[in-house]
């Protein structure tokens, strides 16, 4: 009987094969489907990315395509010239009032919005209705709204209100506070403001699903917890509900950072670069070195530079994602 027993006990059954996995016309399928993306993916993106790293690092500045190697003497050359240290100064202003207009705005859409309102849905696109308009079509629209003449535009309002020196807007040639800096004046073009105030239009909206995906998400237990505490409406909004946007606005800073690194059309149509290049940006600039100036080494230099700048604030970021989203599947 004992030795029935052992024959008897699992660890005397002997195991069967497992049968090896088979190829399935699912994964063939799948894989057909998508070679041809990743295919177009890794030719016309990553592949004219290193091809653009590569020119910039040539010769070729003249109609006759010349690939002896230059090294960093592109690069050098671009960030001596006055254009380009405009270009630095205009993007940083630009970004900065950017980014704060559209989440200061989106923000307080976001709130009005979350108040359940009634007609929520027709508010809600209505405020996004811009992000749909191209920017090339807002450019030719903000620049007939802030038209410099005294009767067109804004102008023409504030001219009935009795101002009668109205802004000149975009083709302001008044840089604040205007600090010496090497070639170049260090401050706020005024011209860019009005650049600004068009961008912030068009992409506040986004701004504004950001941040209201992000109060929607916020427990009301804490907010009935903090009502019981005798927090008011402010602090019940600044001490407890607005850290808890802390991703919704990494994110919007993220999105709109690099928005406004590659904004071109924008700028294209509403003022082009502008007196002493008060409103130019380096996608202008690339594009008028290579198209027009015919120096397609610069011209590739200047695309390197902003894809690196894109990727310095893009690349941390998704780390950071991925990373969260790691330890959120391993608990």
């Amino acid at each position: 009987m004992i030795k029935h027993a052992i024959k008897d006990t699992p660890s005397s059954i002997p195991t069967l094969p497992q049968p090896r996995r088979r190829w399935s016309w699912d994964k063939a399928s799948a894989i057909l489907v998508l070679a041809p993306s990743l295919v177009a993916l890794g030719i016309f993106v990553y592949g004219f990315i290193f091809w653009n790293g590569y020119i910039s690092l040539t010769n070729w500045n003249s109609y006759i395509p010349n690939f002896s190697y230059a090294g960093l003497a592109n690069y050098l050359a671009v960030f001596r010239t006055f254009r380009f240290q405009s270009d630095i100064r205009n993007i940083i202003v630009f970004t900065t009032l950017f980014i704060l207009g559209c989440l200061s705005l989106g923000l307080f859409l976001a709130v009005l919005i979350d108040q359940k309102i009634r007609f929520e849905s027709l508010f809600r696109s209505i405020f996004i209705f811009p992000m749909a308009i191209s920017f090339v079509a807002t450019g030719v629209i903000w620049a007939w709204v802030l038209n410099p003449q005294p009767n067109a535009g804004v102008n023409l309002i504030l001219r009935a209100l009795g101002d009668k020196h109205p802004p000149t807007w975009f083709l302001s040639p008044l840089i604040i506070p205007s600090l010496g800096w090497g070639q170049i004046k260090v401050g706020v073009p005024l011209a860019l403001v009005a650049v600004a105030i068009a961008a912030v239009w068009q992409m506040s909206g986004f701004a504004m699903a950001i941040y209201l995906a992000g109060l929607r998400a916020v427990p009301e237990e804490i907010k009935e917890a903090a009502r019981i505490d005798g927090a008011g409406s402010w602090r019940l909004f600044w001490s407890v509900i607005y850290p808890q946007l802390a991703s919704s606005t990494v994110t919007a800073v993220i999105i709109l950072t690099a928005a406004s690194l590659k904004v071109f059309g924008l700028v294209y149509a509403m003022t082009g670069p502008g007196q002493d290049f008060s409103t130019d940006m380096p996608t202008l600039n690339m594009f008028d070195t290579t198209f027009q100036g015919s120096q397609f080494a610069q011209g590739a230099a200047i695309a390197t530079i902003l894809f690196l700048l894109m990727a310095a604030f893009s690349v941390p970021y998704l780390i950071s994602v991925l990373r969260r989203e790691n330890r959120e599947e391993e608990m």
